[in-house]
């Protein structure tokens, strides 16, 4: 199944099957995102980077996002990865310690491994956009 097009596929890979509900459907996705954005902004690394910003917009934003990507029915409206990160001044050693976090969220969610892997490759190449700072 291919995603719908918008900011959030601008990146074409196609999600495994399953991977939706895997990651619990939209209240697993809502929930996991809750608790990433949470430890974003206590990451000594990277925490500085999201104390101005409103954390439930992004969580559900980072849902929706994930929900797309994930082959779920939500369909992602924020800005495209390079807007949205333009002034940011990130990284490869903040986006590598955001990965970190996501993580630890997959991992206190109890999402499997390998899932969690399938979902990493749909959000990797993203990382072009993200990283501001070479």
């Amino acid at each position: 199944m291919q995603p719908a097009p918008s900011a959030a596929s601008a990146y074409p890979v196609a999600p495994a099957p399953g991977l939706y509900e895997a990651f619990g459907e939209q209240a697993g996705i809502r929930s996991l995102m809750d608790d990433f954005v949470q430890r974003l902004r206590s990451d000594a690394r990277i925490g500085d980077q999201f104390k101005n910003t409103n954390l439930p917009n992004l969580a559900k934003s980072l849902g929706d996002q994930l929900c797309q990507l994930s082959g779920g029915p939500c369909v992602y409206k924020g800005a495209d990865m390079k807007t949205a990160h333009q002034d940011r001044d990130i990284t490869k050693a903040h986006f590598n310690a955001l990965v970190e976090v996501l993580q630890d969220s997959m991992n206190a969610r109890g999402i499997p491994f390998a899932r969690q892997n399938q979902m990493l490759a749909l959000l990797a190449p993203m990382h072009r956009d993200a990283i501001t700072v070479r």
